[in-house]
């Protein structure tokens, strides 16, 4: 007798699964487990904005004010930080092949500012009036020794520091003079005058700034010089001019390029006995007109920088120094207020 068997009957055999539910590797044994797909970038995002436009609607208002509050801070930081951010990289990015730069080694700056330019055909005469193009305010007894005293208080500050730069500083700013520089005048002058014994020393490592117009762009126009030269800013600046202009230099120049007072020093010399009574009227002149325009980009500073580029000449800078680029443009009264690589 045939014994039949139901599909349905509770004695048929119970189902079983051969291999365990999910991906089975036959190899191995291993049951991988399976992955939820994940949600797509877009979707994310619809669904963030549908549920922002619900609690707009909800609450238009409060959302309205959180997003301007957030967009109000995200403004400020910007300002803030984000100059300091997008520059000091690029430094850092500039300074990695600081080899290349031919003064890389040095690390202080001597800077000479000009005050007149040397005409003559002649070296023998460094020392006489007539071999100098002189204004009429300069015209006194002794004024050319004091320029030929300047070089030299620069060489002798170089020559006793191993890791200065010496710069001349003063640009073609005379037309009857025919384009010279002051700063060339300068470097002649020190050639000449086989650099007052210094010349093994300080030679090889003093240069020009050939297109500073005034006292403020003396300073400016030499560190952005120095920085081309160098790959980097000064670590300390020694100005070199007369001693009735230490004043403008220490506390009115130097603070409108933020440098610091420790690292900053002034090395004056006397002007001429006949002219110091007139040198002193015009210098407190000059200083009142820089405490009113500290960056010499207004009325008569402005006119007087004109009228000391006969030339025409197109300044370089300040492609060889970029992180301080805002700091060429900057014209206030108010100090700059942007980053600066030495503050």
């Amino acid at each position: 007798m045939k014994t039949s068997y139901s599909l349905g009957s509770s004695n048929s055999p119970k189902s079983f699964q051969a291999y365990p539910r999910g991906e089975f590797d036959l190899e191995s044994g291993i049951v991988k487990k399976s992955r939820k797909p994940k949600k797509s970038l877009i979707k994310m995002l619809y669904s963030l904005g549908k549920r922002i436009q619900y609690y707009y609607k909800l609450h238009p208002l409060m959302v309205f004010l959180i997003c301007f509050s957030l967009g109000i801070t995200i403004l400020i930081i910007l300002s803030i930080y984000g100059k300091p951010i997008r520059m000091m990289p690029y430094y850092r990015k500039l300074d990695a092949n600081v080899d290349d730069y031919p003064f890389s080694k040095f690390k202080n700056l001597v800077m000479v500012a000009g005050h007149s330019i040397y005409t003559s055909s002649s070296c023998e005469k460094v020392d006489k009036e007539d071999s100098w193009f002189l204004e009429s305010y300069q015209r006194h007894p002794g004024q050319a020794a004091t320029f030929v005293t300047h070089i030299q208080k620069g060489v002798e500050i170089a020559a006793d520091d191993d890791e200065a730069l010496l710069l001349f500083s003063g640009g073609e700013t005379r037309k009857d003079a025919g384009p010279r520089s002051e700063a060339q005048s300068y470097w002649v002058v020190a050639e000449s005058k086989k650099w007052f014994g210094k010349q093994d020393n300080v030679r090889s490592r003093a240069l020009t700034e050939e297109h500073a117009r005034d006292s403020f762009e003396n300073l400016l126009f030499s560190v952005c010089r120095f920085r081309e030269l160098t790959g980097t800013y000064p670590q300390n600046i020694t100005v070199v001019g007369y001693d009735f202009k230490e004043e403008r230099f220490v506390r009115l120049h130097r603070s409108a390029i933020g440098f610091p007072g420790a690292r900053f020093s002034y090395a004056g010399t006397p002007s001429s006995q006949n002219s110091r009574e007139a040198a002193l009227k015009g210098e407190a002149l000059v200083r009142a007109q820089f405490q009113d325009d500290p960056y010499g980009c207004l009325g008569s500073l402005r006119r007087k920088k004109l009228g000391r580029d006969p030339f025409h000449r197109s300044i370089p800078y300040p492609n060889g120094c970029p992180e301080i680029e805002g700091l060429f443009r900057y014209c206030g009264n108010a100090p700059y207020p942007g980053y600066l690589p030495w503050a």
